[in-house]
Parts: structure tokens; C-alpha cells; sequence
């Protein structure tokens, strides 16, 4: 299982929301790209990235430190947050990122995500952040229609491969993922699926990793000491 730390990023800082709320914002570093360094240090190969201001208005303003990650460390670098057409998504994979992650357009405009599959296919993955069973869209702000089950029938059906599945009530939260989702879905479904949301302790990854999951991101429980990411690298194995 691939560990992905994570670095959410708000005015170029390396922040973290408490369960996507804004108002309820840390900041732990205004030098994101010492950060992804010092995961690469640690043994990381893989980092996760969102532009959470993005996330709320579909830009780019942190374009710049993500693209200083993705071209001065060897970490193979995701993100998401905003991207809602191709041009974003070019610019972003041009900028040297390996996947771009789309989230409130996966949802909101199936044309643009069937085009981004058909034109990059594996560099594409979708974000599923769930909320009381449904599918929450603009930086969670909002809840849509669609449940988390109908909604990746649908992505399998389009060629999606890599889905990022996000308990929003959890994230930020401690108090351990959502062991119970992530089994179901890996039995259920065929794609490669990371667990994000809640990681907050090694029982976390290794029972993650018992169930052949793709991935798992580990954000506030980095930042504040509760996992070391050794350790977790380790785990994963």
C-alpha cells in the first residue's frame, strides 16, 4: 500500500481544515516545499496535494508551489482542489504533476471527466469525498444528489482507476478512519482505491494495508506527531 502524505495548501501555506471547514483552519508551515522535502527524507515516494482555495472557486492559486514540489523533489506528486476543466488540467500536468484529481467536476460535468480519462487516462483520478452517504462537491461545501455507491458505479463504468475516498467526518477529526467503508469498497469495486480521512495512528494503516487498498493519506497526524511516517512507510509494506 502507497503512503501519500498530505499538504493542503491555503495562501502558498501548508495548512488543515478540522472535518473541510474553513473557518476551523491550522497553518503548520509557510515553506510547503521543506515539508515535501522532509517527506521525501523520511522514505516517502508519493505526496498528496490540494489547493483548497482552489477547491472553493476553481483556480490556481498555489500552481507555483505545486509545481516546485513536482519538479525539485522525486516525489510523485497528486492534486487536487478546483480543477474543472482541461485547461487546468493541462496546466497542472505540464507543471511536471504526475495526477491531477477531480472532484466537484467528476460529479457536476461527466463530459469534461469521460474527456480527461480519454485524453490521460491513469494520470486521472477522482475524489469521493462522502458526507452522511452522499457525495459533497466545492470544497464539501455543498452535498449533492448522488450517494458514494451510485456514484462510483458510475466512475468504474467511465475507465476511472484511481479513486481518493474521503470520510469527511473524520478528516482532521483523530478519532481513526473509516475502517468499515474502505473493506466494503475494496471488495466491492475493482478500482485502485486510497483512504483518506482520519488516519491517525499505524493500527489505521496496517489495517488499511490488510485490505489490499491502493493508498492511504496521512495529513493532521504527521503535522501534530501522532504518526511518525517512517513508521507508517514501514506499515504499509
Amino acid at each position: 500500500m502507497i503512503i501519500f502524505p498530505a499538504i493542503d495548501l491555503y495562501d502558498k501555506k501548508a495548512v488543515r481544515l478540522y472535518k473541510g471547514d474553513y473557518q476551523n483552519m491550522t497553518v503548520y508551515s509557510d515553506n510547503p516545499i521543506e515539508i515535501a522535502r522532509d517527506f521525501e527524507r523520511a522514505g516517502a515516494t508519493h505526496i498528496h496535494m490540494v489547493d483548497l482555495e482552489g477547491a472553493k472557486d476553481g483556480t490556481t492559486p498555489n500552481i507555483d508551489i505545486v509545481a516546485d514540489v513536482a519538479q525539485n523533489t522525486k516525489l510523485f506528486v497528486e492534486i487536487g482542489g478546483g480543477i474543472r476543466d482541461m485547461a487546468t488540467v493541462d496546466k497542472y500536468l505540464l507543471a511536471g504533476v504526475d495526477r491531477v484529481i477531480l472532484g466537484t467536476a467528476a460529479v457536476t460535468n461527466t463530459a469534461f471527466l469521460k474527456e480527461a480519462v480519454a485524453k490521460y487516462g491513469d494520470k486521472i483520478a477522482v475524489g469521493a469525498d462522502v458526507k452522511d452517504g452522499y457525495i459533497a462537491i466545492k470544497g464539501w461545501l455543498e452535498k449533492s444528489q448522488l450517494t458514494l455507491d451510485e456514484f462510483l458505479a458510475d466512475m468504474q463504468s467511465i475507465g476511472v482507476r484511481y479513486i481518493i475516498c474521503t470520510d469527511i467526518s473524520k478528516d482532521g477529526a483523530m478519532r481513526g478512519t473509516n475502517l468499515e467503508l474502505y473493506k466494503e469498497l475494496s471488495q466491492k469495486y475493482s478500482m485502485c482505491i486510497t483512504a483518506s480521512g482520519g488516519v491517525s495512528s499505524l493500527d489505521d494503516v496496517k489495517s488499511l494495508r490488510q485490505m489490499n487498498l491502493y493508498g492511504a493519506i496521512i495529513g493532521k497526524a504527521y503535522y501534530i506527531g501522532a504518526i511518525n511516517l517512517k513508521d507508517a512507510l514501514e506499515a504499509a509494506l
